[in-house]
Formats: structure tokens, C-alpha cells, sequence
């Protein structure tokens, strides 16, 4: 925006063929035209019954705008798109969504306890200095110091964005990467590896 269109042009070139060629592969993912649960947590390696299973599910269902239980591809588009170059807020925001997995529009003590215990488990959690590792009640603690401005026990998403601008160590912790460059390396070794056998 505000820059002339000649300097626009071959960035949205590009951008159009990233899309072709993302739009090639999900087909080649997802004949059907549909990304489904099962297949997006393949695509991340996440095996059934771990608590990474969990996560995933509510990550796809924040993903899948019109609620059908599967991703098609523009919301496929968006959720990359979001990953890869959106916005802190906007990040933010989807983060919030992923963890207010009750849909009610407030996050509760118990959706912020399961989102700590699954980062603990990915690896621990240290206060600022990195000296004292902390327990999921003494985050908890911690998150709804920060951001739960009324102390009603309850963080509204406008408590959740501004809590987490406010504070480095708040934002880093709430706000969820989901980090597809595996499967987008992957993807492309494969294309990569047929172009040259030809």
C-alpha cells in the first residue's frame, strides 16, 4: 500500500506463483480439495493420543473459518499466510482463538493451564534471566498478573493483545508459531528431486 504499482508488480507475481504452487501441492496432499484433521496433523507429524494432538486440534479448528471440519484451500492460503508474514496482532488474535477452546470468547484458567503444560512439555519455562525455571501454576500465576486487567479470573481477547505488547516475556509465551517448514521443506526437496530427474 502507498507504493506505485511498478514496484508491486513483481512481488505479487510471485506471490501469485507461490500460490500455484502451493495450490499444486495441496491438491497432490488432498485430492478431495479438503486438508481434514487427520491429514493436517500428518502434516506435522502429530501422532493420535499425544498431547501435541490436542493442540493441533484446536490450531485447526482456529484455522477453519466456516466451521465444516475441514480446511479447503483458501483457508489453507490464509493459515500460511498468517504463519509465515502476518502481523503480531494478528498472530495474537489467532493465538487467543486457538486457546479459548470453549469458543466463549474468555480464556479461563484451565484453557491457559493446557497451553502451559504443553509448552512445559516441549521444553521449560524460564522467568526473564533464564535463572529459575517455572511451574505451570506459577505461569498461570504470572499471565493473569499481567493481563487480566479487571481480576475477574477471566482474559478477554482485547486483555490478551494488549497484555502480551505490554510485556516481552508475556508475548512470547502467548503467542503460538506454528512452524510448518518441515513439511514446506519437505515439499520442496520433493519438487526439487522430480525437476531434476527430468
Amino acid at each position: 500500500m502507498g507504493q506505485n504499482q511498478q514496484v508491486q508488480a513483481p512481488d505479487e507475481e510471485l506471490e501469485l506463483n507461490s500460490i500455484q504452487d502451493l495450490y499444486k501441492s495441496f491438491i497432490m496432499e488432498c485430492p478431495s480439495g479438503s486438508l481434514y484433521l487427520h491429514e493436517f496433523k500428518r502434516m506435522f507429524g502429530v501422532q493420535a493420543g499425544t498431547p501435541e494432538s490436542e493442540y493441533m486440534d484446536n490450531i485447526f479448528r482456529a484455522f477453519d473459518m466456516n466451521h465444516d471440519n475441514t480446511m479447503d484451500f483458501i483457508e489453507y492460503v490464509a493459515a500460511l499466510n498468517l504463519v509465515l508474514r502476518g502481523k503480531l496482532e494478528d498472530k495474537l488474535r489467532w493465538s487467543f482463538k486457538v486457546f479459548d477452546s470453549d469458543d466463549n470468547g474468555r480464556l479461563d484458567r484451565r484453557e491457559l493451564r493446557k497451553i502451559i503444560i504443553y509448552k512445559i512439555k516441549k521444553g521449560s519455562v524460564s522467568n526473564e534471566t533464564g535463572t529459575e525455571n517455572l511451574t505451570v501454576d506459577q505461569v498461570c500465576d504470572r499471565i493473569f498478573n499481567e493481563v487480566d486487567v479487571n481480576s475477574d479470573g477471566q482474559i478477554t481477547l482485547e486483555e490478551f493483545v494488549e497484555g502480551a505488547q505490554r510485556s516481552t516475556w508475556v508475548q512470547n509465551f502467548l503467542r503460538l508459531d506454528v512452524n510448518p517448514s518441515p513439511w514446506v521443506h519437505k515439499k520442496n526437496k520433493k519438487k526439487l528431486a522430480s525437476v531434476n530427474d527430468k
